[in-house]
């Protein structure tokens, strides 16, 4: 709703200019004069809110997708734990005592040095 006035002083020759590009337009001098000094977005930012639009759309894709991935590693993690737990015959035995073990079974036998060990590895528990 348009309730404020504006009062403009301006020599004839613009008033005369202001006239007359009202009249070819088919409109007021006041409508002119207001449809000139609206902000109109240009085509840059047209295109970019287009731009953000789209962006949005594909993160929360992306997010949705990361979701599924995640819970279904977490499905699978669990379903592990279960069968590991079911059989009950894997341990996580640290590096240490697995060779330990060894040396107890290779004592006075010549070694060589074999390639890294991680530090952490699952072995079957003796039984």
């Amino acid at each position: 709703m348009k309730t404020e006035r504006v009062t403009l002083l301006t020599s004839p020759q613009f008033k005369a200019f202001l006239t007359s590009e009202a009249k070819r337009e088919g409109v007021s001098v006041g409508e002119l004069v207001r449809t000139r000094c609206e902000l109109k977005p240009s085509a840059d930012d047209v295109m970019l809110a287009a731009l953000v639009v789209e962006l949005r759309e594909r993160v929360r894709d992306a997010k949705k997708s990361l979701k599924s991935g995640l819970d279904e590693a977490q499905a699978m993690l669990a379903e592990l734990h279960r069968a590991r737990a079911a059989t009950g015959r894997e341990k996580v035995v640290s590096i240490n005592a697995v060779t330990r073990r060894h040396a107890k079974t290779t004592v006075g036998k010549p070694t060589k040095p074999g390639p890294a060990t991680p530090v952490r590895q699952r072995v079957r528990a003796q039984s």
